[in-house]
């Protein structure tokens, strides 16, 4: 347990573990559930035709579906209109580092850490029940992906916790997402008390507070506008949709990967 996140081997991870590795130089992090042999279900961007312009690299960048697998047959199944995605591990990371996402730390830990979207005060529900929720969701769709509102962090909270906001969302769970926005904001609420504050260092010290107060009051754990939704009710959820509109429903679209067990190839 670090103030940073959670550095763990692959011997140490077990099936319902909510993972994540950070991409881009600790700019942001990408987070899934490992749901055992070798597989993570985590959710991105939905899967479009491919355009023309090969010269588009926006696509390759936000994009977290590998275009070849060499190790699994079945790595990167995805239905045509969800972002939900099955992939190895290996592919999952990108040569990255493996992280744990802790649930249950007290307050004091939860305050503790530099940043957001590494832990929660939320208690995790059993191993089990996380994976059926996953690979559910990997049937049926999680809905858009929105960096703030429901993200690839949203997706493997609720996996663990089948906690949702009740009404619909102006932000999501992700503490990641929560610290983006709580850095700034703390800023800028805390310029009202540079007459009381001692200088740069009080300034500062005042902005931190700030910022770990609002970290802590919009964690999934604490939040009292959340509520246990099951996973096959989530489509009826308020805001929330599995299944997009007839419209792109009935568009073409690319024909899926068909769902193997995973098994590793047999070297030869």
């Amino acid at each position: 347990m670090g103030l940073l996140s959670n550095r763990v081997e692959r011997s140490e991870i077990r099936s319902g573990d909510h993972i994540y590795t950070w991409r881009a130089v600790y700019a942001y992090s990408h987070h899934g559930i490992y749901v055992g042999g070798s597989k993570v279900v985590h959710f991105t961007r939905k899967k479009e035709i491919e355009s023309s312009d090969s010269s588009d690299s926006t696509s390759s960048l936000i994009s977290e579906v590998p275009s070849e697998c060499q190790t699994f047959p079945d790595c990167g199944f995805q239905l045509p209109n969800s972002g939900v995605v099955l992939t190895c591990l290996d592919c999952f990371l990108r040569n990255g580092s493996l992280y744990c996402f802790e649930y249950g730390v007290p307050s004091a830990v939860f305050l503790a850490k530099l940043r957001g979207g590494t832990c929660t005060i939320a208690e995790s529900d059993p191993p089990e029940v996380v994976v059926h929720r996953a690979m559910y969701l990997l049937q049926n769709g999680f809905g858009n992906y929105d960096m703030f509102e429901k993200n690839c962090e949203d997706f493997a909270l609720y996996c663990k916790t089948g906690l949702l906001p009740v009404e619909e969302p102006g932000i999501g769970t992700s503490g990641q997402a929560s610290s983006a926005i709580g850095m700034p904001l703390a800023a800028l609420l805390s310029t009202p008390f540079k007459l009381l504050a001692a200088g740069p260092l009080g300034m500062a010290t005042v902005t931190a507070g700030m910022y770990c107060a609002g970290r802590y009051i919009t964690d999934i754990g604490v939040r009292k506008d959340v509520a246990k939704v099951e996973v096959e009710k989530l489509s009826s959820h308020p805001g929330f949709r599995l299944v997009e509109d007839e419209g792109s429903v009935n568009k073409p679209s690319e024909k899926p990967k068909t769902l193997l067990p995973m098994k590793r190839k047999r070297e030869r």
